[in-house]
């Protein structure tokens, strides 16, 4: 599916980036094929706005920010949260050309990241009640762009056949080609697909599971939430919880953001931040050397019956059939590279 060819994606909420990151100004972003700016206003709002000034198209991102104004750092235009040009210093009288503006775009502050929608949103920002949940501590992991679709890594991420191949260097038991229970439900925001599986737990990985065994047992409760959010709720047989969510924002029809955060009900000092960060970066690396290497393209095809009769590939037939179900809804068609593997 080329996702920018999609207007009704252009209606949902994405993660961008660490709301801590406006600190530093004004950064660029690529949504969907369309570049924005974003910055933080003096109450610590997030604001996004189009990357281009309307004087003489220079990149706002390359500016600063005076109070809750965005500033061109080519001529000093400045920019209010609705996209309105408010100052010109260049103007003797203080007159503003009627129509001088750039296009604005929703934006929020929500699980400590910034969200935006580039048109009116269909559904709010899914919750997740361990970030406000003083059992839970919260570590932000990732925020790093892959060349691959967003649909595809949302199907790999519901994909417990790929675990004994992909993940045969870290967590994945290739001896266990298939999961001991599969159960998927739909729900209104997407489905939840459980899983339980024995998997490795070799030295590193140690603390992040709270048990020395060889092996241990995940339960899984996977959530796909439309179009392209997972929220992977994993736990061990000791009672740990570990929670991760992973967005796969859309750069453009090839590329991706993810940004990946998780939540423990344990402590630091029972398994650092950085210990847990670095084994996990190790399993997302295991995925972004395959995942490379197809082809980002993925067209929505149910026809497929190799697909059908594999229980493993139900996930993945469910979420095209929805969201060409969200295209039929909004009176669009899939649009996709016709010579794309399939």
């Amino acid at each position: 599916m080329l996702v920018t060819q999609q207007a009704v994606l252009r209606r949902f909420w994405y993660a961008i980036m660490p709301m801590a990151r406006l600190a530093d100004g004004p950064q660029p972003f690529t949504l969907l094929g369309e570049k924005i700016v974003l910055w933080q206003t003096s109450d610590g709002t997030p604001a996004a706005a189009q990357d281009r000034c309307c004087h003489r198209t220079a990149k706002l991102s390359k500016g600063w920010v005076e109070g809750d104004h965005i500033v061109c750092g080519y001529h000093g235009w400045h920019y209010d949260c609705r996209g309105a040009c408010v100052k010109i210093p260049q103007s003797t009288d203080g007159h503003i050309p009627q129509g001088a503006g750039i296009k604005a775009y929703h934006c929020q502050e929500k699980h400590g990241y910034v969200w935006v929608a580039l048109e009116d949103p269909l559904k709010p920002v899914f919750d997740i009640p361990e970030h406000d949940d003083p059992r839970f501590r919260c570590i932000q992991q990732f925020d790093v762009a892959w060349k691959t679709g967003a649909l595809r890594l949302m199907e790999n991420s519901f994909d417990a056949a790929h675990f004994a191949f992909v993940h045969r260097g870290t967590f994945g038991q290739f001896s266990q080609q298939k999961p001991e229970f599969f159960e998927i439900r739909e729900t209104d925001y997407g489905f939840e697909a459980e899983t339980r599986l024995t998997i490795n737990n070799p030295p590193a990985s140690h603390r992040i599971t709270g048990t020395t065994e060889p092996t241990t047992r995940r339960h899984f409760r996977n959530q796909w939430h439309l179009p392209f959010n997972r929220r992977l709720g994993l736990v061990y047989p000791n009672g740990l919880e570990h929670l991760i969510v992973t967005c796969a924002t859309p750069i453009d029809d090839d590329n991706i953001q993810i940004l990946q955060w998780l939540y423990r009900n344990d402590r630091e000092e029972d398994c650092p931040a950085a210990e847990l960060n670095e084994w996990d970066l190790r399993v997302i690396d295991e995925d972004q050397e395959i995942l490379e290497t197809v082809d980002a393209d993925a067209p929505v095809d149910l026809t497929r019956r190799a697909e059908q009769n594999m229980a493993a590939d139900q996930p993945g037939l469910i979420m095209r059939r929805r969201l060409l179900e969200l295209l039929e809804t909004h009176g669009e068609r899939e649009v996709h590279r016709p010579q794309a593997a399939q």
